[in-house]
């Protein structure tokens, strides 16, 4: 193996790290206020210190972990906040409104089918958060084909680039947010549909407006969530 391959290799090692152990702190596995010790975590994932070294710092820069300070104070997983979920939520809705503006301004026949196949997705997302028992990941699955359609369909490489970035790092709140907000998800779905109707009319302004409206009142609804529930806990 030469010198370029063995990079290589050694890349390919740190992205898979880093996309376990994100996994890891977004389905809970690793809690809120864990602290990561790199032994540990390399045992427990079958690899070398060194990925997950490089993998811990990654995350640390995406704000999935913090590092207090001191020099003998270990990183741990990093608390669901209100803040931090203000921050993202209304980073997202910035992203996002800009992508629904461009889906209103795609010719008519496009608008069409898109806004056909939102308004599928919304449906079943409301339909299953109606059924007796809901289940939560489907409605954070659907939530985020919902969105994740329209960007894909009319954001351009930059816009989905930003996006790409970005929306990861919100995935421990949209999850929060489904299993806590079932009761609430009947509301998002109303939201969805004055997107929907924005894209399907071809008005740029009320698509933006209203994708930017259904971001800045869920970081709102979670908001109430994560004060009542505190900071710290690990939902």
């Amino acid at each position: 193996m030469n010198k370029a391959q063995k990079v290589a290799a050694n890349d390919d090692r740190v992205s898979a790290t880093y996309r376990r152990l994100r996994e890891l702190i977004v389905r809970g596995r690793l809690a809120a206020g864990a602290r990561l010790i790199e032994t540990e975590l390399a045992s427990r994932l079958g690899v070398s210190r060194t990925p997950v070294r490089a993998a811990l710092l990654r995350l640390e820069q995406e704000g999935y972990i913090r590092s207090p300070d001191g020099l003998r104070a270990r990183p741990a997983v990093a608390a669901l906040t209100r803040e931090d979920a203000s921050e993202l939520f209304n980073i997202i809705a910035e992203v996002e409104g800009l992508a629904a503006r461009r889906a209103a301004a795609l010719a008519p026949p496009q608008r069409r089918r898109l806004s056909r196949a939102l308004r599928g997705l919304n449906g079943k997302l409301l339909k299953v958060a109606m059924a007796p028992r809901p289940d939560p990941n489907s409605i954070s699955r659907l939530d985020q084909e919902f969105h994740a359609l329209y960007v894909h369909t009319a954001a351009g490489p930059r816009l989905r680039a930003l996006h790409h970035g970005i929306k990861p790092q919100a995935e421990r709140y949209v999850r929060l947010y489904s299993n806590a907000l079932v009761d609430e998800i009947a509301t998002s779905v109303a939201e969805h549909n004055v997107i929907i109707r924005a894209i399907e009319s071809g008005n740029p302004d009320a698509a933006q407006r209203a994708v930017e409206t259904n971001w800045r009142n869920a970081a709102e609804r979670l908001g109430r969530v994560i004060t009542t529930m505190g900071e710290h806990g690990t939902w």
